[in-house]
């Protein structure tokens, strides 16, 4: 998630307006060794609800990210009415980066991970000039 807004964060707020924020929604897939797969991130997330379980999570996420939006600017009337269980993942002004190393693997569960092959470097052959006499 980290690499894509990294990747799109100069043309999100072309006209640098104080104050705004975007929603985006990012549909994953979980694999049989629980590997987790981003298949693409939308910009008009569809926010319908089409059964019972999302009728109970939709309301409290947008509430949750409108405390997120909002409490920064707004100082919420009743303290700590505003937990949830978001965990920031990048703030560049708070200096916040939780991006998991590049090399770290795609297996959560280390009993499931595949034997990694070490990389190894092309050797190239050292040549040796042969300086003419003077």
């Amino acid at each position: 998630m980290l690499d894509v807004y990294h990747s799109t964060r100069k043309t999100l707020n072309p006209h640098h307006r104080k104050n705004c924020f975007e929603l985006f929604g990012f549909d994953f897939l979980i694999d049989e060794d629980f590997r987790v797969w981003l298949i693409e991130v939308n910009t008009n997330p569809y926010l319908g609800v089409p059964n019972n379980y999302i009728k109970g999570v939709l309301p409290k996420m947008i509430d949750d990210l409108l405390d997120l939006v909002l409490n920064p600017i707004f100082t919420p009337s009743s303290p700590g009415s505003s937990d949830n269980l978001f965990d920031m993942l990048y703030s560049h002004k708070l200096g916040v980066n939780k991006r998991r190393p590049i090399d770290e693997g795609l297996y959560p569960v280390p009993e499931l991970a595949q034997p990694r092959r070490k990389v190894v470097k092309p050797r190239f052959a050292s040549v040796k000039r042969h300086e003419e006499p003077s």
